[in-house]
């Protein structure tokens, strides 16, 4: 219980005008991004340093508080919902770019920095950070590294966890923890990093993130491949890297969405097409001209209607602009939106799509289906209004249904939202008992008071 007291001490910690305990505050920390119940925090605090994280941490350990770090509260799978008795530490004032180094190709940051603010300022410097989650525009390093976010160009650049080089974070007890290093390789030791990374702040709290940069790629070749079936789409998918050509992105779209992202960007994309393939190619300009060719022939070769290939980088922009406004013109349409990203090894991707299109039919509700067809992580979107509880109960079973199905398919039940609390309850199907079980018994070591972010991952909450 956060007594006032505590919240003096906090006051003491941070300054008065950092620590919120007004319901109307409280209200806004009380829910992320998925669709579930929100939870009424106690209060919330926003340090400025490493001191003042480390001093907030030591105060939660010593009074047995929840604590749940939040950065913009983008997440999809309830990570960021706090205990009702429980402290939200905030990282809005953890904002600072540390260090580019340009010799070494690295960045240190504090995790309070915008996904976009930091891949804005390596590009100034003639380097790249690939990850690229939706909300990069929103979303926090910090964030990135708890969920081990991915986006669009995980398919050839990987996500999160292949960029994090070293961590320094503060544990359950207030101690301060140094990982992995600044070096290309590094052995030293347990791979903390690694366990740290994805753990969605129950191992710990981040306070600075040492992020690999590689070379900016050179030449870059973009193109809206648009087809009169889904099947002929997802089948190209199959083909392009079945061809051994890795594209930067390969996006998929269906109707639904088009109609959609049309509507809200008004992006020029044809509202007839029963779906698109949106596909970059990059790297040197010599490879790219040839892999670029190559993907046209295939997707001519697998039916594609026509093929619209960006001409200037406006035009690469104003394509890849669209794609990112996905969820947003959904989420338009009704009130509740459910996004999900089940993922399945990329040559089951046409069978998934498939068990897409059936579910939505056995089930009688909308679903938009979108996402990274190139590395098997699709994002089929579920449009309905949590209102209607008939309606909302077949929701549930379809979801479940997804997840069943892409698990059949050797799949997995997350490709990049993390298990939070809305897919703790599916975890042993995937993992079994005995690896939830191993987790938990980490936890207890690490964490014997369960403050750390509970109730996430393994399922062991406070409240």
């Amino acid at each position: 219980m956060i007594t006032k007291a505590i919240v003096d001490r906090l006051k003491e910690i941070v300054g008065p005008e950092n620590v919120l305990t007004q319901r109307e505050d409280m209200l806004t920390y009380s829910y992320d991004a998925a669709v579930l119940d929100a939870k009424m925090p106690a209060a919330a605090v926003m340090p400025g340093n490493t001191e003042e994280i480390g001093d907030v941490v030591t105060v939660c350990h010593e009074n047995s508080i929840p604590l749940t770090v939040r950065g913009a509260g983008t997440n999809l799978s309830g990570g960021t919902i706090p205990e009702n008795t429980g402290l939200v530490m905030l990282t809005g004032r953890l904002n600072k770019i540390i260090e580019i180094n340009e010799a070494d190709m690295y960045a240190v940051v504090q995790p309070g920095v915008v996904t976009a603010t930091l891949a804005a300022a390596v590009e100034a410097k003639g380097l790249f950070y690939p990850p690229d989650p939706g909300s990069q525009a929103v979303s926090t390093l910090g964030g990135n590294v708890a969920e081990n976010a991915g986006g669009l160009r995980g398919l050839k650049y990987g996500v999160t966890k292949d960029y994090v080089m070293g961590l320094r974070f503060f544990d359950a007890r207030g101690n301060y923890v140094k990982t992995g290093s600044r070096t290309v390789k590094c052995a030293t030791g347990y791979n903390i990093t690694g366990l740290m990374v994805g753990s969605e702040g129950t191992l710990g709290v981040l306070d600075e993130i040492t992020l690999k940069l590689i070379p900016a790629p050179a030449a870059r070749h973009s193109l809206v491949a648009v087809y009169d079936t889904i099947d002929q789409a997802s089948e190209t998918v199959a083909a392009i890297i079945a061809a051994r050509i890795v594209p930067a992105t390969l996006e998929i779209l269906d109707n639904f969405t088009i109609r959609a992202v049309e509507d809200f960007s008004k992006a020029g994309l044809p509202v007839e097409a029963a779906a698109l393939l949106l596909i970059e190619v990059d790297g040197h300009p010599a490879v790219v001209k040839e892999e670029g060719e190559k993907v046209e022939a295939l997707c001519k070769k697998m039916g594609a209607a026509s093929i619209n290939v960006a001409q200037t980088d406006e035009e690469r922009d104003k394509i890849w602009a669209a794609r990112r406004s996905a969820l947003s013109a959904l989420a338009k349409l009704k009130p509740t939106l459910v996004l999900e990203d089940a993922t399945v090894p990329r040559s089951k991707i046409p069978d998934m799509v498939k068990s897409l299109q059936e579910i939505a039919e056995r089930y009688q509700i909308d679903i938009g289906t979108f996402g990274h067809a190139g590395d098997g992580n699709l994002h089929p979107t579920i449009l309905t209004d949590k209102r209607n509880t008939e309606e909302f109960h077949r929701v549930e079973a379809a979801i479940e249904e997804i997840f069943d199905r892409a698990l059949a398919l050797g799949g997995t039940l997350s490709g990049e939202h993390g298990t939070g609390i809305a897919k703790a309850p599916f975890l042993e199907k995937e993992a079994g008992y005995s690896s939830i079980l191993f987790s938990r018994q980490l936890r207890a070591a690490l964490d014997p008071k369960n403050i750390l972010n509970p109730g996430k991952i393994t399922g062991v909450s406070t409240d």
